[in-house]
């Protein structure tokens, strides 16, 4: 389904800008993600909800270059991985044990539900990556893993490394019927300090009122309104903030778009030393395939030894 309402991040705010928020719906980014891999079920899932959480987050950035949200941890899931260029180009991947998997469905006897990220992760952490090039400094925040779904742990970030006050809320749907494409949303709200680290001048009892009200509205949006095709993003802020002075910016479109190419991968596989390119080689060819598109690339041994 291409969809104008999906594939985009608006960013809102409400009651005079003493509130930011982000609402995000993915559906072709997925699609073009997880039909380049065979994941199961849980995999894609937690897949999906991870790149509507790094899109949410990157779209709240101001930055140049690339924003990483990785995930890894010691479960049957070890790798949770999406990139978002300041270009607006996702990708995501997802490293795992199929038969730690099936061993964990079959302990938890979970074999027909969709699990939270946190049971297939395991432990181990979250980490933020800002790269915006060579001659800048890299920015990473790291959180250990702890929570019953991956908005906890996302949440659990914001308290403790970067003290913002933050609601979140993460979908993911699921191919069903004719559809044959998984999609994810996700909102996103956070108080907005002032320079100085001071906050809006306004009623502070009030301030807190709208706070909550807020929040209130955020947790009573359904699934079935999120993904609601027929409905754009603002009409489904409006539903929610109506009332409270709502601000609603321009939209911002995401795409799949894979780095990887040819020259890079050699650049790579040629910094080896000779007995490694000689122990990857197979009938004198070396073959590389990109964890995010599945790409495959053939060098030939000699080329490489040569470089």
């Amino acid at each position: 389904m291409n969809n104008r309402n999906f594939d985009v991040c608006v960013p809102f705010h409400i009651h005079g800008g003493a509130f930011a928020g982000r609402l995000v719906r993915l559906n072709g980014v997925l699609q073009n993600i997880l039909s380049r891999h065979n994941y199961p079920e849980n995999v894609s899932s937690a897949l999906a909800e991870t790149t509507a959480l790094a899109v949410l987050l990157a779209n709240a950035l101001k930055y140049k270059g690339l924003f990483t949200l990785q995930i890894q941890g010691n479960g049957p899931v070890s790798v949770l991985v999406a990139d978002v260029t300041s270009e607006g180009k996702v990708r995501a991947c997802a490293k795992f044990d199929e038969e730690k998997l099936k061993n964990a469905k079959e302990l938890r006897k979970t074999e027909d539900e969709i699990e939270e990220v946190p049971h297939l992760i395991g432990g181990g952490y979250m980490a933020f990556t800002i790269d915006q090039g060579p001659e800048t400094e890299l920015y990473q925040g790291v959180v250990d893993l702890q929570g019953k779904n991956l908005t906890e742990l996302a949440l659990r970030y914001f308290k403790q490394s970067e003290q913002i006050d933050t609601i979140l809320k993460l979908f993911v749907k699921r191919p069903a019927g004719e559809s044959k494409s998984w999609q994810s949303a996700g909102i996103l709200l956070q108080k907005v300090p002032l320079k100085g680290g001071k906050e809006f001048s306004a009623d502070e009892d009030a301030l807190k009122e709208a706070w909550n009200e807020a929040g209130i509205f955020i947790n009573s949006l359904a699934d079935d309104e999120v993904f609601n095709a027929e409905l754009s993003p603002a009409e489904i802020l409006n539903r929610l903030f109506h009332s409270s002075n709502l601000v609603v910016a321009k939209e911002k479109p995401y795409e799949f778009g894979c780095r990887c190419s040819r020259d890079k991968l050699f650049s790579t596989l040629s910094g080896f030393g000779k007995n490694e390119i000689e122990e990857m080689a197979e009938d004198g060819k070396i073959t590389a395939t990109c964890s995010f598109c599945s790409e495959k690339y053939v060098f030939d041994k000699d080329e490489l030894l040569k470089h």
